[in-house]
C-alpha cells in the first residue's frame, strides 16, 4: 500500500483540476488546491474533497503567473504539510482568435498563465522535492500543443512549450529522483468548451476514432498513473489521452 502523500494541484477548483484533486483525495492523500476565481465556493470544494477521502485540505488563492503569489503559496503549503510529493500543473486559460485578429494582450495572457505559471510553480516546488530527493511532477499539455489548431496560436504555443519544458526538466531532475511527465488531453467536456455549438461538437466528434468525448475523469486517471509508483520507470514522456484524435 502506497504511503499517503501531499498533492498540489494548480487550477484545481473545477474541470480537469478538480477531477484530479478528487481522484487523489479518494486515495486518502493530503490535498493542496490553488485557485484564482473570486467565485470559487471554497467551503463547498473543501467539503467535497474531505468527503471523497482526503486526509486534509488546503485551499490557496493565487495567480500562478505572479512570482510573489507563487512563492507565498508554496511557502504556506510547506509550513502546513512540510513537503510536497506530487505537483500537478493544471492551471490554464484560452483566449482564442485568428492570428491576424489576436491582440498582444490575448497572446501574452495565455503564455503567462499556461507556460510561465508552470515554470514559476515548478521552480518553487522543485526546491523542496530536491531536498528529499523524490517527487513526481505532471504537467497538463494538450493535443493542440502537438498538432496545432486554427485560432489557437497562443494556446498551441503555450502547450507545446509545456511539452518541451517537461522533457528538458525531466533530464535535469532525474538524478534527484524527481520524475516529470505530461498528459496531453484531446477534446474534454469541461466548462472551457461550453462555447461550442451542437454542430461544432458533432464536427469535432467525427475526428475522434473512439466516437465519444473525453471526460475530466479520463484525464485524472492518466495523471494519477503518471504520479504513482506504477510509472516509476517513466519520465520525460507525453501521455496522449485523446480517443485516437492524434495517432
Amino acid at each position: 500500500m502506497e504511503e499517503k502523500q501531499v498533492v498540489f494541484v494548480t487550477g484545481g477548483s473545477r474541470g480537469i483540476g478538480k477531477a484530479v484533486a478528487i481522484k487523489f483525495a479518494e486515495k486518502g492523500n493530503q490535498i493542496i488546491i490553488n485557485y484564482v476565481s473570486e467565485k470559487t465556493d471554497t467551503e463547498k470544494l473543501k467539503n467535497e474533497l474531505l468527503e471523497a477521502g482526503a486526509k486534509d485540505v488546503l485551499l490557496i488563492k493565487a495567480d500562478v503567473s505572479n512570482s510573489e503569489d507563487v512563492k507565498n503559496m508554496v511557502k504556506e503549503s510547506i509550513e502546513k504539510f512540510e513537503k510536497i510529493d506530487i505537483l500537478v500543473n493544471n492551471a490554464g486559460i484560452t483566449k482564442d482568435n485568428l492570428l491576424m485578429r489576436m491582440s498582444e494582450e490575448e497572446f501574452d495572457k495565455v503564455i503567462q498563465i499556461n507556460l510561465k505559471g508552470t515554470y514559476l510553480v515548478t521552480k518553487e516546488v522543485t526546491k523542496y522535492m530536491m531536498k528529499k530527493r523524490s517527487g513526481s511532477i505532471v504537467n497538463l499539455a494538450s493535443v493542440v500543443g502537438v498538432a496545432g489548431n486554427a485560432g489557437q496560436c497562443n494556446y498551441a504555443a503555450s502547450k507545446a512549450g509545456i511539452i518541451g519544458f517537461t522533457k528538458a526538466l525531466a533530464k535535469e531532475t532525474a538524478p534527484s529522483g524527481i520524475r516529470v511527465n505530461c498528459v496531453a488531453p484531446g477534446f474534454i467536456l469541461t466548462e472551457m468548451n461550453k462555447q461550442f455549438s451542437k454542430d461544432e461538437l458533432n464536427s469535432i466528434l467525427e475526428e475522434i476514432p473512439l466516437g465519444f468525448f473525453g471526460t475530466p475523469k479520463h484525464i485524472a486517471d492518466a495523471v494519477c498513473f503518471l504520479a504513482s509508483e506504477k510509472s516509476a520507470y517513466i519520465t520525460g514522456q507525453v501521455l496522449a489521452v485523446n480517443g485516437g484524435m492524434i495517432i
